[in-house]
């Protein structure tokens, strides 16, 4: 099934996550934006990790975005935990993120943070092709508690013209050449 895609928005970012925030689908222009994400593995596939282990990513947050963005996670996830109080593999997750993040423990048992407006701005830092400002939809299939996360330039602009030639470029590496494009 392909993942759906804005009108005027063909080389949208998308990947799918399941309910606990794990990683099961990326399409090629996500890979090409994000990096390849095929050798992750176990908990190095779960949003909820990568965040507040702080793992390498092209997501450009300041602090209070960072923090405020793993809050909304862990929230998510705990709700996540009470609409399935039976399923042991999210339990197994729960006390693994648990034994291995004191942030994740400090956040879920924190009070939650308001909902997030699934729409926002994010800013991707793209080793060839520089810094692209993209907005960032997380759509939610409710019957099938998937969040699907869609990554779009606005058409005509030089962010749109970024995230094309980074969906061209793919995950393959340049060699010898700098293609980073300074901020201004």
């Amino acid at each position: 099934m392909a993942v759906p895609c804005a009108p005027g928005a063909a080389s949208g970012s998308r990947a799918v996550f399941v309910a606990s925030w794990t990683l099961v689908l990326a399409n090629a222009p996500y890979e090409a934006l994000m990096g390849d994400t095929s050798a992750w593995h176990g908990l190095a596939r779960n949003a909820v990790w990568r965040n507040v282990a702080r793992l390498p990513t092209r997501v450009v947050h300041t602090p209070v975005e960072q923090a405020d963005h793993e809050a909304r996670l862990v929230a998510d996830l705990r709700l996540t935990a009470s609409r399935y109080p039976g399923d042991h593999a999210l339990r197994r997750l729960i006390a693994e993120l648990a034994a291995n993040s004191p942030r994740f423990t400090e956040l879920w048992d924190a009070q939650a943070p308001p909902p997030a407006d699934p729409s926002k701005h994010k800013v991707v830092d793209h080793p060839a092709v520089g810094r692209i400002t993209l907005d960032c939809d997380t759509l939610v299939v409710a019957l099938d508690d998937l969040r699907i996360t869609v990554y779009t330039a606005e058409p005509g602009t030089e962010d749109a013209d970024r995230l094309a030639l980074a969906v061209v470029l793919g995950t393959q590496t340049l060699v010898g050449q700098d293609h980073r494009h300074q901020a201004g």
